[in-house]
């Protein structure tokens, strides 16, 4: 079992991981746009990043330096725990130091399997997996609502279609996203 790294861990620091952020005391201060990271080659079991990455890579090359170097520091298998805010909330919107929205056709754009039905198909998203030697899959995608939305949709005063057309039409219906990445190494070729 690898390492466990929380990473931007602020105030908030977990028990069991090592907590890493610029900022503060934690276990190991490290800037995270500065590459290459301080870890081995696939020492890494899990990485948390809370409210984290939608703070890193305002440059493209420094966020895709940074989605290859967990590429690079986890082993097979490994997760990665992502919770960023909604972009188009407020909380997303009203913070100057957030430089990069993340949701899940972002994260997709670094799957291997992802990328090469695209190209099978002709489709015109940028397959980043095949460019930069990477593979993630999202293995989970959950979306937390804002109020009242929240509370509606467990009352069942709102159905999903209901709820699809808000979230095409308005801010702040979506508070914030919860993925899982599971790093993918050696698989085996299409």
């Amino acid at each position: 079992m690898g390492l466990k790294l929380n990473l931007g861990s602020g105030q908030q620091p977990q028990p069991g991981f090592v907590n890493v952020d610029k900022f503060g005391e934690p276990d190991l201060k490290c800037d995270l746009e500065v590459l290459p990271w301080p870890w081995p080659e696939n020492s890494v079991s899990e990485i948390l990043l809370t409210h984290v990455l939608e703070h890193l890579g305002a440059k493209t090359d420094t966020f895709i330096g940074i989605m290859k170097e967990m590429y690079r520091v986890c082993e097979p298998g490994a997760k990665i725990r992502i919770v960023v805010p909604h972009p188009r909330h407020d909380d997303f919107l009203n913070d100057p130091t957030h430089v990069r929205p993340v949701t899940h056709p972002v994260l997709e754009l670094f799957s291997r399997q992802k990328n090469l039905l695209w190209k099978e198909t002709g489709a015109a998203n940028t397959p980043l997996a095949l460019y930069h030697n990477v593979d993630f899959e999202v293995v989970e995608a959950r979306h937390v609502l804002d109020e009242p939305y929240s509370t509606q949709l467990q009352n069942r005063e709102l159905g999903s279609e209901d709820l699809q057309g808000l979230l095409r039409k308005y801010n702040n219906v979506v508070k914030e996203s919860h993925f899982t990445l599971e790093v993918i190494k050696n698989r085996p070729e299409a």
